[in-house]
């Protein structure tokens, strides 16, 4: 099946980002928290006993959401809810500031989003539904007065990687989409970025 809509996750839509992470939280128990919380707040909350494994995870992307921050775009096909994209305001993912292979060269930049985190579901993967994800993500960003859509994809050489491991999507993807790619001014990281014209 294809995407029918793509959707901002407002609280009313919390039981469908809920039901689609499922009880590990999307991957690992994360809940797309991993760069919008402090290291060691995360890991805490993936590293505890097994039956609260990822609940602090889960909570923070539930209060966000509740008190309609939209922490991402929740895609939909004929059966509901089917990927997710994460993109907010660079200042929302705590953790690019202090990283230290993709802290911002000008973290005060203005009109800066950043996308993080792609998912699917695996029996959704590979259609061609990140790039469907990464346009919604785009037109979503410009309509809320981003100057400049920024990315952290991962160089699979043209090959192919474990999902794993590209969930802030590739290089190829967003070369595709008309992304700027460049070295990372501290690290071996590449950044993407797209201007974006707003009205």
């Amino acid at each position: 099946m294809s995407i029918v809509s793509i959707e901002p996750a407002t609280a009313e839509r919390w039981n469908d980002l809920e039901n689609l992470f499922g009880p590990t939280g999307a991957y690992g128990h994360c809940w797309c928290t991993f760069f919008r919380r402090r290291a060691k707040d995360h890991t805490a909350s993936v590293s505890c006993e097994r039956s609260l494994r990822g609940r602090d995870n889960k909570e923070e992307l539930r209060r966000l959401t509740l008190d309609g921050r939209v922490p991402g775009l929740l895609a939909y096909d004929e059966d509901g809810p089917c990927g997710w994209v994460s993109v907010a305001p660079r200042e929302d993912f705590i953790r690019l500031s202090r990283s230290r292979t993709l802290r911002p060269a000008d973290p005060e930049e203005p009109g800066v989003w950043s996308l993080v985190c792609f998912w699917m579901p695996p029996r959704r993967r590979r259609r061609g539904q990140g790039s469907r994800l990464l346009g919604g993500a785009i037109e979503y960003a410009r309509a809320n007065g981003a100057r400049v859509l920024e990315a952290y994809p991962v160089d699979t050489a043209g090959g192919r990687a474990p999902s794993a491991e590209v969930y802030t999507g590739t290089v190829e993807m967003f070369r595709r989409a008309g992304f700027t790619l460049a070295q990372h001014h501290l690290s071996e990281r590449v950044v993407a970025r797209l201007e974006l014209k707003t009205e």
